[in-house]
């Protein structure tokens, strides 16, 4: 007899019995057949489309008949942003950005903070000749001259830093007397004993160079001591932190000093509520007065109206005429917020300032297409090509003792 082994019967059996188990619980034929796959999930939806790029906000061809160039737009912050770094990104002036933006932290916006661009101008009222300053607006406009006068009239604008109080920039009429390309700095007496008490002692006479105030470009006015100049600090374009000089971003100088030659007419106002025709309709941009304007703005834009009536400029003219279709109370209540934002208050076409901004374009936070900057912090990048270039120039000429 063949002996079994004990051992080998209860395996058999029990492959047997898991054999049976399997067979009851699953279907003979998944045996063979592959599990069918789960149905496949939609494709995510595709991203948002990136926000156009805005158009050059420094110059413009001004419409016939109008007085107002440009438009509002709105951006949105990245969270390394601060407002002054998208004011130069914009060619913007830090006092003007941060008025478009109430309420929004100027060194830390936020990570996705819309901010407004208040990139639309009322134009100032004096001859569109030469460069044109509005100290109330903390900007320059430039009208390039034209050899065929029947080409469309065209104006560049920057925005500007000016005298602080107690430095004030003088208003009126004079021309630009020299151009100088890399100054030295000489500070007067005055000055020099300014920084001195604030413990920040100057030298008798800065070379040309990163420490410079005076920047790389210099133009020198008809009145003595006060220039309009680049910076070697660029946030304070917009603000009222010069001697009396005008400043300008480094970019900005850079494109108008060989545009604009000796014996070009200078104008300064001071105009802290600008009012121009866009078509058939009034528009009115508020920047409020400075701080040492003694004169009485109680009723903003319209304090100008028994003024203007008197006016010889083709502005009040029209305005004049036009007097019976203007809402008053509207343009005072621009004023009373000013945000530098033009609000039409002709009648039938008057809206909130809120919703001038609700109804602007959004734009890439980045350079607009023709920029005046090509994003570069520092005007020395090339400090080595710098210095050998002044080396082997001419002796550099003198600034002036205001900056």
């Amino acid at each position: 007899m063949i002996a079994h082994d004990p051992r080998s019967y209860v395996r058999s059996l029990a492959v047997l019995v898991l054999a049976g188990a399997v067979t009851a619980c699953v279907p003979f034929e998944s045996l063979w057949k592959k599990e069918s796959a789960p149905p496949s999930l939609p494709p995510p939806p595709p991203p948002p489309p990136e926000a156009p790029l805005a158009e050059a906000t420094h110059r413009f061809v001004i419409p016939a008949g109008s007085d107002v160039i440009g438009r509002v737009q709105v951006t949105v912050a990245r969270h390394e942003d601060t407002l002054p770094d998208i004011a130069r990104r914009f060619n913007i002036g830090y006092d003007e950005i941060v008025k478009a933006n109430p309420g929004v932290d100027p060194w830390l916006p936020g990570e996705g903070t819309r901010i407004t661009l208040p990139t639309r101008f009322v134009l100032p009222d004096a001859p569109r000749e030469g460069v044109v300053v509005n100290l109330a607006g903390l900007r320059l406009f430039y009208y390039p001259p034209r050899k065929d006068k029947s080409a469309p009239v065209e104006v560049i604008t920057h925005p500007i830093g000016i005298g602080k109080v107690g430095w004030s920039t003088p208003e009126g009429r004079t021309k630009v007397v020299a151009r100088v390309k890399d100054p030295s700095w000489t500070p007067p007496a005055s000055v020099r004993k300014e920084h001195l008490e604030n413990g920040d002692p100057l030298p008798a006479r800065v070379p040309p160079g990163p420490d410079n105030p005076l920047g790389r470009h210099m133009m020198r006015l008809g009145w003595p001591s006060y220039l309009v100049h680049g910076t070697n600090k660029a946030y304070g374009v917009g603000m009222r932190a010069s001697h009396g000089c005008i400043r300008l971003y480094p970019e900005d100088i850079e494109g108008l000093f060989d545009m604009i030659p000796v014996g070009t007419p200078v104008t300064v106002v001071n105009q802290p509520y600008l009012l121009g025709w866009s078509g058939d309709v009034l528009l009115v941009q508020a920047y409020g007065p400075l701080e040492d304007d003694e004169r009485n703005w109680e009723h903003g834009p319209a304090s100008l109206r028994k003024k203007g009536a008197k006016s010889k400029s083709p502005l009040w003219k029209r305005i004049v005429a036009a007097d019976a279709s203007i809402n008053w109370d509207a343009a005072r209540r621009v004023s009373a917020t000013p945000l530098g934002v033009p609000v039409p208050v002709s009648i039938g076409h008057e809206v909130e300032p809120t919703a001038v901004v609700a109804a602007a374009p959004l734009v890439r936070n980045a350079l607009p297409r023709g920029a005046s900057w090509d994003g570069n912090e520092d005007q020395y990048a090339d400090e080595k090509g710098f210095r050998e270039m002044l080396s082997e120039s001419e002796p550099v000429a003198q600034g002036s003792s205001v900056r």
